[in-house]
């Protein structure tokens, strides 16, 4: 595309906005259902999504590298590249993500909307092999978490991200306290936090909704977790409430990442349930008599800002947890916070014998009027004035394409 045919787009006020998306992931789009799924399916209304996830080295021996195109909804499309082991330092494996993301790019193509797109990263590792090899209309990076100080971070993610946060049009985070650090590297960075899917997880309020079978067995009162299992989990609170009160079932709904489950803390009322459906959740909390939330305290958590804070809210669930800064600047009066396995089993007891309905109340007052629809609202309008604007469509248009 010739900047002047852009520029002429944006004066009729047509074709500027329609455009695809090419996101990159170091999450998998049929991973837990989380903050990437939850932006780009709303903004696949209007935009068809490529989700470009990181290259998965599980093909045996010496197999030839391949492309796994997926059409996962109306809209969306995954595109992953697969590899064997001994590929992952192949001199040419940039090269390689670069033609097979070309392919995947020419194969959803169809209608024009990838000719320049939006770029859309959360991964900087993705930016390695990407970023200055195509042409887009303009770069978000939208920083979900602090990478760097995650388990087995390598050094070549911060060097990416100094990159990448150089090039980006526009900047979201996911978290209050990483929009202060990250908003003095980029003059266009805004705060978005979770959304929620109030309706969803709402459903956990209604008595008629049906328990999972695998809860049948589990006695209560059963104190519960959704979500990721890794380093970010306390299992020494974790272990230590088991101990300390035997008659209550400890219970985590997740996947288990990057730790090793012969690690996990066992005990005659801990239940480790493994990964369940996104749709299933609700009916998950319905069993939960008290929601949990038991992160440690630890570079990894420094800067999150939990997606299922909200979600708990929603269920009408009391919600326990320990201090993560952003749970507590912006929920401490709608849940209570813990420090450590007394605090925690004493809030658990407190709670048993009567919940704050107040804080309850409040809770799914806030969740249902803290809508993803809303926040990915407030994107597009951000993302239109880049786009929009002539020194932006120049400075992408022009861009050097490297092959």
């Amino acid at each position: 595309l010739k900047v002047n045919e852009i520029a002429r787009w944006s004066e009729d006020g047509n074709k500027i906005d329609s455009y695809g998306i090419l996101a990159f992931s170091h999450l998998r789009w049929n991973f837990v259902w989380q903050r990437p799924q939850q932006f780009l399916s709303r903004f696949a209304t209007d935009h068809p999504i490529l989700f470009v996830e990181e290259p998965l080295y599980d093909l045996p021996g010496s197999g030839s590298p391949r492309l796994v195109l997926e059409k996962v909804a109306d809209n969306i499309w995954t595109a992953c590249v697969r590899l064997s082991s001994s590929d992952r330092h192949r001199p040419d494996l940039h090269e390689i993500l670069r033609r097979f993301t070309r392919e995947a790019v020419e194969a959803v193509n169809a209608d024009g909307s990838f000719d320049q797109p939006l770029l859309w990263y959360y991964s900087p590792m993705e930016a390695a092999w990407s970023l200055d090899h195509f042409e887009s209309r303009g770069i978000v990076y939208d920083c979900m978490d602090e990478l760097s100080q995650f388990r087995g971070a390598p050094q070549e993610l911060v060097d990416e991200e100094q990159r990448l946060m150089s090039r980006a049009d526009i900047v979201f985070t996911g978290g209050y306290e990483l929009w202060e650090k990250k908003k003095k590297n980029h003059a266009n960075a805004h705060f978005f936090g979770c959304g929620v899917e109030y309706q969803h997880f709402a459903l956990a309020q209604e008595k008629v909704l049906p328990l999972p079978e695998d809860m049948s067995n589990i006695p209560t009162p059963i104190v519960g977790w959704f979500g990721v299992i890794d380093e970010r989990v306390d299992y020494n609170l974790l272990s230590e409430a088991a101990r300390l009160r035997p008659e209550i079932s400890f219970v985590l709904v997740g996947p288990i990442v990057k730790v090793d489950p012969k690690d996990l803390p066992q005990a005659p009322n801990l239940f480790w349930l493994g990964q369940r459906d996104y749709k299933e959740l609700p009916s998950y909390c319905r069993a939960f008599d008290i929601c949990m939330m038991v992160f440690a305290l630890n570079e990894a958590t420094e800067f999150i800002n939990p997606t299922k804070a909200l979600e708990y809210l929603a269920t009408g669930k009391p919600v326990i947890s320990t201090a993560v800064s952003d749970v507590v600047r912006q929920y401490s009066d709608l849940l209570t916070i813990v420090d450590g396995p007394l605090s925690f089993v004493s809030a658990i007891d407190s709670t048993l014998r009567g919940a704050d309905t107040t804080k309850i109340g409040q809770g799914i007052k806030l969740a249902s009027e803290r809508s993803w629809e809303s926040t990915v609202a407030q994107m597009k309008s951000l993302i239109a004035k880049f786009i929009k604007s002539e020194a932006a469509q120049e400075a992408h248009v022009s861009a050097p394409y490297i092959s």
